[in-house]
């Protein structure tokens, strides 16, 4: 079975290069040249089409920023009815892919209903199924059997999973940098924990890193997109461009490269908290390290300190790193660092990262992007707030705020005294 990127190098323009040309506007050899030389991915898995067809997503250099929402069952919810009711509002708020990150119930069953419901590409964590199921088999996740860390991939590729965080950058010389850096949060990651528990306490090697062509053999048998996992990244501010981060960074640009010789769809995740005077850093490390691979990041998260407003300082982090270079943000939410996710805090994780990406966009002077921040201007100026609805982020929560506003003709926020209505009758406009 061919991949993307095969096709892309022998000269040949795929149905999903075709569509992610028109949703971008850019003329389809562009895509093509970028899924060439893996500076852009295309997450749509070959079996994917047995669930139902969705809109191709581009994500890569030169591309509209696109944002990633996730979800999924845990040991203390595992409804799939709640679940479903979190995708619909992702979807509903703009979400370009969603990542299922189950952990509770019936895993493949919910890994299946993801794909059958989701409009959009979809996502997992394999190592999240071998812990849990190493936990029921054997009582722990360090008895864990390599051989079923591979299997889990296979039947999850085969399923149709459109792109897969594999935390395969993570070895034993990473270990070792990580307990000689002395961070303030070691592992938050948590693939990176059950390797590293595994890793040490079984004094072996990463199976992922150590046998990372049977990785590549998966991936290039599905086109399933390779997202090479952070392990290690940082989760506090403090430890941001440490050296253990960079160690992770420097084999996930080795495994970035093996993918793409092996004609393999790579893009690289990344942290997490990053102060901003380290966002343009981070980004071109990343870029040089790991060959242009696209970055898709968490946030990134600017402060510490915003429980309950986690989504927000995402929001600022991730709108300077798209700026500086990102491609695919993955949302917070309020609940980050606090407990599960509602629907609601979904939504609003879904719509502050939607913000960022869309002023990310503008910056690169996606012309659809500033069309829409145009009309608005035009259609408050002209007091049309049906207009104004038709281009806001969230027309529920606009139309909610104004009819709490006294009734009165004019501008909501300067009534008969408004500055634009003022400037447009000396300027023979009113």
């Amino acid at each position: 079975m061919t991949t993307q990127v095969l096709e892309a190098r022998a000269g040949n323009i795929t149905e999903e290069m075709q569509k992610v040309a028109e949703y971008e506007q850019l003329p389809v050899e562009f895509i093509q040249e970028g899924i060439a030389k893996g500076s852009i991915v295309i997450p749509i898995n070959q079996n994917r089409k047995k669930y139902k067809k969705i809109r191709p997503c581009g994500i890569g250099a030169g591309l509209t920023v696109k944002i990633n929402a996730l979800y999924g069952t845990s040991s203390d919810r595992d409804s799939y009815e709640f679940e479903g009711i979190k995708l619909r509002a992702a979807e509903a708020a703009g979400c370009n892919s969603v990542m299922d990150l189950s952990t509770g119930g019936d895993i493949d069953a919910m890994r299946k209903f993801s794909l059958e419901n989701a409009n959009v590409a979809v996502g997992c964590v394999p190592l999240y199924q071998a812990g849990i199921e190493s936990i029921e088999k054997n009582g722990n996740i360090v008895k864990m059997d390599p051989e079923d860390i591979f299997a889990i991939i296979e039947k999850q590729a085969a399923d149709g999973m459109d792109f897969m965080a594999v935390h395969a950058a993570l070895n034993m010389t990473v270990l070792d940098q990580l307990q000689k850096t002395g961070r303030v949060t070691d592992v938050v990651s948590r693939g990176g924990s059950f390797m590293t528990g595994w890793m040490l306490h079984n004094e072996k090697e990463n199976p992922l890193y150590e046998q990372f062509d049977r990785v590549l053999e998966i991936m290039k048998k599905y086109d399933v997109v390779l997202s090479v996992g952070d392990a290690i990244r940082p989760g506090s501010l403090a430890d941001s461009l440490d050296a253990a981060q960079i160690a992770g960074l420097i084999v996930a640009g080795e495994l970035v490269k093996r993918a793409q010789e092996a004609g393999v769809q790579v893009m690289v995740e990344g942290p997490g908290h990053v102060p901003l005077h380290h966002v343009d850093t981070t980004i071109l490390l990343q870029k040089r390290l790991c060959h242009n691979a696209p970055y898709y990041i968490l946030g990134t998260l600017a402060t510490d300190i915003a429980p309950g407003y986690d989504h927000l300082t995402a929001a600022i982090g991730g709108a300077y790193a798209g700026y500086v270079g990102a491609d695919f943000l993955c949302y917070v939410t309020p609940a980050e660092h606090l407990g599960l996710p509602t629907d609601e805090d979904v939504k609003q994780g879904i719509l502050a990262i939607k913000m960022a990406a869309h002023a990310v966009n503008i910056a690169r002077k996606k012309t659809s992007s500033q069309a829409k921040d145009l009309a608005m201007a035009q259609a408050r100026v002209a007091l049309d707030f049906d207009k104004q609805l038709s281009f806001a982020i969230d027309p529920e929560k606009a139309r909610a705020i104004k009819a709490k506003q006294p009734q009165q003709d004019g501008c909501a926020m300067c009534g008969t005294n408004c500055a634009s209505d003022v400037a447009a009758k000396y300027f023979g406009i009113a």
